[in-house]
């Protein structure tokens, strides 16, 4: 029998971002005030039940807005059965990665004895995301243990080296379906942090550094036959026009990785790393399929990290993609991507969508709108 949990947020329980160190119970002051943030002093940490002999099922979610993660569970193997929602092949494993936005899903076998009490933890690397607390922790109690008492357990040993997702190799979806070897298209994106004009540091793509226009919204203007805005760069719209597929290479010319999200797709990873792609894609034709990816930093300044990925265009639309960092999209690292605008042209917006722009330009039109960063 298999038991289901409830979501762990930003990898890690629910109610647990408190400020704890590597013993959430020790006297001190990096604990005595434990989840005061969130206006719950001393509030401990979070207690999960495991029963011997049992499966237990558990959805693990990233759901901050920085700091990539390790999830492990003290002296315990975690099987991989889905990676944002794409079910894969089983496959153990120790530790889980988790970028912003990345959601992962293990089975885990309760095959201590009874009184068993252990650490369940999430850790940020320090190399990848620096962050003043590092360490979050949750208890997990065996159906016999003493849950008066501190878990005694040790952590799993594991590389922390890569500040990346695990290694594509070992992930293969249950169910594969193999992308074109040669994508219809091919697009090249390329990654840099540099200030604007009045010195103020912006993400850029392809030099283009996103702002939105709540006034515009691209997909409504596509609907209506607009699909080229020469005057309005700065929406960063890349129309692919009727190509099936598109292929994207994207290389990242700054040391700081970032999970990019792809709406309206699941995508195939055909490679990551850090230099430049040789052509090869992993696992072909098994490839991963899902819809966030961490592409790596830049190892030095003739070191980009790079991303390969690919998708079919059979969904027509506007889709956004991003990094999933709040304060990276905040800055403008964000492309639209316009695939099958005639398509687009023959479907129906939402009236309430039409009618949310209309009372949007109503209100702009007689209120100062303070737009502060890139408009997400």
């Amino acid at each position: 029998m298999t038991k289901r949990h409830k979501p762990l947020q930003n990898g890690f329980p629910w109610g647990t971002r408190s400020a704890v160190r590597t013993n959430p119970y020790e006297n001190s002051p990096n604990t005595a005030n434990a989840g005061s943030e969130l206006g719950t002093p001393n509030a401990g940490i979070s207690k999960f039940n495991f029963t011997s002999g049992k499966t237990h099922r558990l959805r693990l979610i990233n759901a901050g807005a920085d700091g990539m993660q390790r999830f492990s569970i003290d002296n315990h193997t975690m099987t991989v059965i889905a990676q944002d929602f794409v079910p894969v092949r089983p496959f153990d494993t120790k530790v889980v990665t988790l970028g912003i936005g990345q959601r992962t899903d293990v089975i885990v076998k309760a095959n201590m004895a009874p009184d068993t009490a252990i650490f369940m933890r999430s850790n940020i690397p320090q190399k990848c995301s620096p962050t003043t607390q590092p360490f979050a922790l949750a208890a997990v109690y065996y159906e016999k243990a003493d849950r008066t008492k501190t878990p005694k357990s040790s952590p799993q040993v594991y590389d922390d080296s890569k500040c990346g997702n695990d290694d594509l190799t070992i992930s293969k979806p249950l169910f594969p379906f193999p992308a074109l070897p040669n994508a219809a298209t091919t697009l090249n994106l390329d990654i840099t942090f540099r200030p604007n004009a009045t010195g103020f540091n912006l993400w850029h793509v392809n030099d283009i550094s996103f702002r939105a226009n709540y006034n515009s919204p691209v997909l409504l203007l596509a609907a209506a036959g607009n699909t080229s805005y020469p005057d309005s760069p700065q929406w960063a719209v890349q129309n692919f026009g009727s190509n099936s597929s598109v292929r994207l290479i994207i290389r990242n010319h700054f040391g700081a990785n970032h999970p990019m999200h792809l709406h309206g797709h699941n995508f195939f990873v055909l490679a990551e790393g850090q230099g430049e792609w040789d052509g090869k894609i992993t696992n072909y034709p098994s490839t991963t399929r899902r819809d966030v990816q961490i592409v790596q930093g830049s190892k030095d300044a003739n070191t980009p990290g790079y991303l390969v990925l690919q998708y079919d265009t059979d969904n027509p639309g506007v889709w956004p993609f991003h990094c999933h960092i709040a304060w990276h999209v905040s800055a403008g690292l964000y492309v639209n991507l316009m695939e099958q605008p005639d398509e687009i042209r023959k479907r129906s917006v939402p009236q309430t969508v039409v009618q949310t722009c209309r009372d949007w330009s109503v209100h702009s039109g007689n209120e100062v709108v303070e737009q502060i960063d890139s408009g997400l």
